[in-house]
């Protein structure tokens, strides 16, 4: 009966939004253990003492999410000299991964989710038609592990450009 109850409650939450609820500017951004594109495993926590780039985005191989990769592999050099790593985070699998990021050069981690462990934990799970995927929203997450700045709504060719800016005026702040 009391796994039934379990059952029932989680379900509920589920439904009602509080479970995988929302991630907010100031709060400790959630850990995960994701594989990239080459098989390699990469957590949260390896890169404390750095600006992490975190950003969701829904399909490989897609306009919209080609358009984003490729002005974050375009601006790499400028987000290295911001002690700032990027990594992008779908539903796809590591092969889906590995032949967008052999495809467009990407010099970043992409990491698969393809449980929804990280999508679910930044309540960044959206849906199209039947098919789950993650939303196209961004976390700039400081060197001591909180949320800095969330990004709800990203514009895939404009947006490499904000959080430069963004992470200039963070790193800025956090020196001074």
């Amino acid at each position: 009966m009391k796994i039934l109850q379990t059952g029932v409650l989680a379900i509920a939450l589920l439904i009602t939004g509080i479970a995988g609820a929302e991630v907010g500017e100031g709060d400790i951004a959630p850990g995960f253990e994701l594989p990239d594109q080459t098989g390699k495993i990469h957590t949260l926590e390896e890169y404390k003492g750095q600006w992490v780039v975190l950003y969701f985005y829904p399909k490989d191989d897609t306009p919209g999410c080609t358009t984003q990769a490729c002005e974050f592999r375009d601006n790499i050099f400028a987000f290295r000299r911001l002690n700032a790593t990027i990594l992008g985070v779908s539903f796809d699998d590591v092969d889906s991964h590995k032949e967008f990021a052999d495809e467009y050069n990407l010099p970043f981690a992409i990491l698969a989710d393809t449980d929804g462990q990280a999508v679910d934990a930044y309540g960044v799970r959206g849906g199209m038609g039947i098919m789950d995927i993650a939303k196209r929203e961004t976390f700039i997450i400081s060197p001591d592990g909180k949320v800095a700045k969330h990004y709800e709504k990203v514009r895939p060719d404009e947006h490499s450009a904000e959080v430069i800016a963004d992470l200039e005026r963070l790193s800025a702040a956090a020196e001074s």
